[in-house]
């Protein structure tokens, strides 16, 4: 299977950039996600639960990066587990292109499923991932386009600062985004 998209993110290439390394917002934004812990510079571990029609379950994978090209690109493979639910492997390429004061986050990605998932049927399938998908860019475009007071913005220029030393490591957001809400239920 093959899925590619784009989203419009109201928020700077470098701000989208960072938000995306920012486990901490990705977590908050991934519906379901209970944990983003980090294996190694390039290996990230993710928690989620989520129900597919008649199918529930926790969700664990594995996301390795590559190609980071800072703020613009990056690859990553990727493999999900749910126990009898099912599977999900792959491959996807992740891309931001400055757009004004916006950024066109776009994605592009392949794989396979197995299991249950598999089984029930790729319509109801299909609508678990559009959903997921559709909460996570809601939660995330809400979050970069809220105000922030001078407060916040210290907070955010400070955790930004050392976001940046993270580098490849943390490389994980659009992935997350994307790949674990689409992938990891297959489609």
């Amino acid at each position: 299977m093959e899925i590619t998209g784009s989203q419009l993110i109201p928020a700077s290439q470098a701000d989208t950039w960072n938000a995306l390394n920012d486990p901490e917002t990705l977590k908050a934004c991934i519906p379901g996600c209970e944990t983003i812990e980090k294996g190694s510079d390039s290996e990230y571990h993710v928690t989620m639960t989520a129900r597919i029609g008649p199918v529930a379950a926790k969700f664990r994978g594995k996301l390795v990066i590559a190609d980071a090209d800072p703020p613009h690109a990056y690859s990553l493979s990727f493999e999900g587990k749910g126990g009898a639910a099912g599977f999900a492997k792959g491959v996807a390429k992740v891309k931001l292109v400055a757009n004004g004061d916006a950024t066109v986050l776009g994605y592009t990605a392949s794989a396979q499923v197995g299991g249950k998932l598999a089984q029930i049927g790729s319509r109801l399938v299909d609508g678990a991932a559009k959903k997921v998908a559709d909460d996570f860019f809601a939660a995330f475009k809400a979050r970069l386009a809220a105000p922030a007071g001078p407060a916040a913005a210290a907070t955010v220029e400070t955790a930004s600062t050392a976001r940046r030393w993270l580098g490849v490591a943390a490389v994980i957001g659009a992935a997350l985004a994307v790949l674990v809400m689409l992938l990891l239920f297959g489609r």
